[in-house]
């Protein structure tokens, strides 16, 4: 077998300049670059861990698709799965998509090419059937987070439809009768669960969620921003008392959108966001807001691959993570009068 000392000889350099020059841990000149490589070329040298990972046919690498990087919420998640990894001895390789739905079939092709042991999926553009197919796949073991339920193989998410009741129970119980709602993409499958939860715990108080009092918009701050003026003044129903934006990158834009209109939060209506994001406590006011958490989300994820892949672990059909309410100062109990 190939050594590391016989690149070295062949080259005419010592051991530690070659490694020096796979690890790339200090420069070298580009002449001893040139033949410390044309000796590794000659003699068919594999570094160590190249060597390894050929022969146990694993790389020990984890590809990661999300839709965005600048989202907070998705940067939270990826913090979480990037600490497991780390801790285990995993690198991460993330891809984003930028919301392009091509790229995320251009990008599991490229993670394969790749030879990643496994994929983390977190995308809210995807199709249902892109999800079906995904949990067909037998060449890697695949777990989606936010994934609608029943599609895949193993998907983690926040228990959604239990966050959306106990928004309905806090604004029933601060004694708010007309509630609006500042929702995502249909398609994303938490905005429907939320939804659904809503109006599920507006119904078990003897109350009705009418669909004119929905509203969709871009998951976005810019979306939530934009829908502030049509949620205030265009509502059929008339002004709402409080408003559950089903996100809270869509809350804080809604919350810059009712200002500009020259009223005031809470006084003028309250708001409710979802997900706790780091900046939601820092907006003015401060937001309340139902919390996911979102690096458990990720630690979660990549947990559960790691154990299959180590340990031989079941991968479980699903894994539904509890949330619950933060509350801050963006919503005022409805006075009597």
């Amino acid at each position: 077998m190939v050594t590391i000392k016989d690149v070295a000889k062949r080259a005419n350099v010592s051991f530690t300049t070659v490694s020096h020059v796979i690890n790339k841990t200090r420069p070298v000149s580009p002449d001893t670059a040139l033949r410390v490589e044309a000796a590794i070329a000659d003699l068919g040298y594999l570094p160590s861990e190249v060597a390894r990972s050929l022969k146990s046919n694993r790389t020990r690498t984890i590809g990661m698709i999300v839709t965005t990087t600048s989202n907070p919420f998705f940067g939270e998640v990826i913090r979480g799965v990037e600490r497991v990894c780390f801790a285990a001895g995993y690198t991460l390789m993330i891809c984003n998509t930028d919301d392009v739905a091509q790229q995320l079939v251009t990008y599991m092709q490229a993670l394969f090419a790749k030879r990643v042991d496994a994929v983390i999926v977190m995308t809210s553009n995807a199709s249902p059937e892109f999800f079906r197919r995904l949990g067909q796949l037998k060449r890697v073991p695949v777990v989606a987070i936010d994934a609608p339920a029943g599609t895949v193989a193993s998907a983690v998410s926040d228990d959604s439809i239990r966050g959306g009741r106990i928004v309905a129970d806090y604004l029933v119980e601060c004694g708010f009768t007309h509630i609006a709602c500042l929702s995502g993409p249909k398609e994303h499958p938490r905005m429907a669960d939320r939804l659904k939860g809503f109006s599920e715990g507006l119904k078990a108080h003897g109350m009705t969620f009418s669909p004119e009092d929905l509203y969709r918009t871009e998951l976005t701050m810019e979306g939530g921003r934009k829908a502030a003026r049509e949620l205030m003044e265009g509502n059929a129903n008339g002004r709402p008392e409080a408003i559950f934006a089903l996100s809270d990158v869509m809350a804080i834009g809604l919350l810059q959108g009712i200002r500009e209109l020259g009223l005031t939060i809470p006084d003028d209506v309250s708001i409710v966001g979802y997900d706790d994001i780091e900046f939601a406590a820092y907006t003015f006011p401060p937001l309340t807001t139902v919390r996911q958490p979102a690096t458990e989300l990720g630690a979660v994820a990549a947990r559960t691959l790691i154990a299959h892949m180590d340990e031989g672990a079941d991968l479980p059909r699903a894994v539904a993570i509890e949330p619950y309410l933060v509350t801050r100062q963006s919503v005022a109990r409805k006075t009597v009068s």
